[in-house]
């Protein structure tokens, strides 16, 4: 069994649940919704799950042994931390071209009010 692809769909900064993952298997069958979340001490994979009647959850797919879970929950994180460095960089660079326009336009500013003078 190969990982083909990992697609992380969604990040959030903010809360437990740090991003919801698809991941497809030797390019022919999909999981959605696995999810990455932060434990006390380290990032950890939760496979997507169900609600019973009883009220607990779950899992509607998962790895049947731990060195699947292992290799599954690696390769999940390594791609999650990918993207979220990415999107780091974006941030910075955002917020750095905006610095560089309040600065270019502080500078017109001043150029205006020097040549009025």
């Amino acid at each position: 069994m190969e990982i083909t692809d990992i697609r992380v769909r969604k990040i959030n900064s903010e809360g437990r649940m740090k991003a919801v993952v698809s991941v497809t298997f030797d390019g022919s069958f999909v999981v959605h919704d696995i999810k990455v979340i932060e434990g006390q001490e380290k990032l950890f994979v939760a496979m997507p799950s169900r609600k019973t009647p009883e009220g607990e959850f779950k899992d509607i797919a998962h790895p049947i042994n731990a060195e699947t879970r292992e290799f599954l929950q690696n390769a999940i994180i390594s791609k999650y931390e990918e993207i979220k460095d990415l999107e780091e960089v974006k941030q910075e660079d955002v917020k750095a071209k905006a610095k560089a326009e309040e600065i270019k336009e502080e500078a017109d500013v001043a150029e205006s009010s020097a040549s009025a003078e």
